[in-house]
């Protein structure tokens, strides 16, 4: 099991270590953290720089977890985002495609090297471009991604915009890559600004940073990538040690790989603890994002974060609940407003309804190999958490809320406005009015 390298509950536990790609009740934990105390991070960027990198185990490069005071198996953990900062001065980021003879089944989590055979082999770095990233021992181009279509991002001084930039400035990013990635001391990915892709030229974006991974650690050795049921789905029947059976995977994994753009300072993640102590970490920042990630990947960068912890005792949730902030809510799922429900209040008196039901709003987060799987969890679990039926779910969701993709082709929110008595009894109503009730 997981040890933890300091004893006494600290009310800040500061993080600036990584994993090698890997969660799992293996993995050392820092802390523990004070329940009710606060975790900061100085994180990296996840996505390219690690899937370029391949001697990181899991496809991201994730903060060491942390363990939270006081939390047993059976419990949950909420996790109050207080900040997030980009700290990155430009990023690239594209569509990808995987290069064949670079990995064994899986170029994630079991990269190979087509010269010399290594398992997750060591690299260095020789110039710029899509061919710069070589085995150490033999000199082989050593990444198991390219890209199909790429660009390059650089971010205004305050972190409010982005313009994809030409050929020129992409190569002079390249140039002082980790500078301008502004990559944490001790991240040991290349960063991906090295490949200088330039496809897109003159396109703005707006910043809105979020969290791609955020959560618990899960209960068997799990790459941080894989940690979801999409992503996971690649695991069973896989050809290399991270293998597993379709009940383990559903058993172990916490969905900490979420990228759902509402997980954002000012919201609340509910989580899961499988593991003594939890296991809290984070990492695979993003700019901005817009729902389904569909290119695969968005503007991953570097940045500091802020949470809050408290212990949530006998809450055996299998995934992630969310409490988004008020305007990441969807339309139907946004609290009535005071002339909202005189009006819904006169037209129930009128038909013999004589009060409203209480509620407030509640996301549930469900992953799967595809949407359909992914949506059929969410209600599943909405279900099992609020006690009712599921097409009683199905019911509050399509006429008080939306089923919104989080991560296409498997991860989904099911977003609705709750019964309070639902959420009381599950010691989250508490969480809800917080967000919802002013």
């Amino acid at each position: 099991m997981a040890t933890i390298e300091t004893r006494t509950a600290r009310q800040t536990v500061f993080v600036d270590t990584f994993t090698d790609g890997l969660l799992g009740p293996d993995v050392p934990m820092l802390g523990p953290v004070a329940d009710g105390g606060h975790i900061v991070v100085n994180t990296a960027p996840g996505c390219w720089g690690p899937m370029i990198t391949p001697s990181i185990r899991g496809g991201h490069e994730v903060a060491q977890p942390v363990a939270v005071d006081g939390a047993e198996v059976g419990d949950a953990i909420a996790i109050r985002i207080k900040a997030i900062e980009v700290t990155s001065l430009a990023t690239a980021s594209g569509n990808d495609q995987t290069m064949e003879g670079r990995f064994n089944g899986d170029p994630y989590c079991a990269a190979v090297c087509a010269g010399c055979g290594a398992e997750w082999p060591e690299t260095r770095v020789e110039g710029i471009g899509p061919e710069s990233v070589r085995c150490a021992a033999c000199g082989a181009d050593a990444t198991p991604f390219t890209f199909t279509n790429g660009y390059t991002i650089a971010f205004d001084p305050t972190h409010t915009v982005g313009v994809t930039v030409g050929k020129d400035a992409a190569e002079a990013i390249a140039g002082d890559a980790a500078r301008n990635a502004q990559l944490p001391d001790n991240s040991a990915q290349n960063p991906i600004l090295l490949f200088a892709p330039h496809d897109i030229v003159g396109m703005a974006a707006r910043l809105r940073p979020f969290l791609g991974q955020l959560g618990t650690s899960p209960s068997a050795p799990i790459p941080d990538s894989h940690n979801a049921g999409d992503f996971g789905a690649f695991l069973v029947g896989a050809p290399h040690r991270f293998a597993l059976d379709a009940q383990e995977l559903q058993r172990h994994k916490t969905d900490g790989h979420l990228d759902i753009d509402a997980v954002r300072a000012g919201a609340i993640l509910v989580c899961p603890v499988k593991v003594p102590g939890g296991g809290v970490y984070l990492g695979d920042m993003h700019a901005l994002q817009g729902d389904g990630e569909i290119a695969g990947h968005t503007a991953d960068v570097s940045g500091t974060v802020t949470l809050e912890v408290e212990v949530i005792k006998d809450l055996p949730i299998d995934g992630p609940v969310l409490f988004p902030v008020a305007e990441d809510l969807p339309f139907l799922a946004r609290p009535l407003t005071d002339e909202e429900r005189l009006r819904a209040l006169a037209v129930g008196r009128r038909h013999g309804v004589e009060a409203l039901e209480e509620t407030l709003p509640v996301s549930v987060v469900g992953t799967g190999p595809d949407l359909n799987s992914a949506t059929d969890n969410g209600l599943a679990r909405a279900a099992e958490l609020l006690g009712m039926s599921v097409p009683e779910v199905m019911n509050r969701a399509t006429v008080t809320g939306a089923i919104e993709i989080g991560r296409h082709p498997g991860v989904v929110q099911v977003t609705f406005q709750a019964p309070v008595k639902a959420l009381q009894e599950r010691g989250l109503a508490n969480y809800a009015r917080e967000q919802y009730a002013a």
